[in-house]
C-alpha cells in the first residue's frame, strides 16, 4: 500500500531565483523588469535583499507570456495596467493585440520578401569551385569589384 505525501506549500515571500524558477525567466530578467517599472512594489529584507510574493511572481508569468507572443515592453506594460484595472474595457486589449498582429503581418511579410530574394540568389549561385559567386556580387552591391 503506497502513501500519499502531500506536496509542500509554497512559502512566500521568496527569493529572487526561486521567483525567478517559478516564473520561468532568469533572474536577470526579473531585475530588468523591475527596473522598466513593470514589476513594482517588490518588498526588501533588512539586508536589502528581495522578496517576491505569489502575485509578484504571477505578473512575471504574465510578462513572460506576453514576451513569448512577441509584445514590445511598451505594449507589455500598457496590457499590465490594463491587466491590473478591473474596471478596464476590453476593446482596449483588442485594440493592442490588433495593433501588435498588423505589427507581426508586416515583419512576415518582410522576412518571406528576404526569403525570396535570397532564394532566388542561391539559385543563381553555382556552388562550386569557381570564385563567382552572385551572392556575394548582390551583397557588394552595384559598382563593386
Amino acid at each position: 500500500m503506497s502513501r500519499q505525501i502531500a506536496a509542500p506549500a509554497q512559502d512566500w515571500p521568496v527569493p529572487i531565483g526561486t521567483a525567478a524558477e517559478r516564473a520561468g525567466v532568469s533572474a536577470r530578467m526579473v531585475r530588468h523588469y523591475e527596473s522598466l517599472g513593470l514589476l513594482t512594489g517588490v518588498a526588501r529584507t533588512s539586508n536589502g535583499y528581495r522578496q517576491y510574493t505569489e502575485a509578484d511572481v504571477h505578473t512575471l508569468r504574465f510578462i513572460r507570456r506576453a514576451r513569448d507572443l512577441g509584445f514590445s515592453m511598451e505594449e507589455i506594460a500598457a496590457l499590465l495596467g490594463l491587466w491590473q484595472d478591473k474596471a478596464r474595457a476590453s476593446s482596449q486589449v483588442k485594440q493592442i493585440a490588433q495593433k501588435h498582429i498588423a505589427s507581426l503581418s508586416e515583419r512576415i511579410a518582410a522576412m518571406q520578401a528576404m526569403q525570396r530574394s535570397l532564394q532566388a540568389l542561391v539559385g543563381c549561385c553555382h556552388g562550386d569551385d569557381r570564385p563567382d559567386c552572385p551572392i556575394l556580387d548582390d551583397l557588394a552591391g552595384p559598382g563593386a569589384h
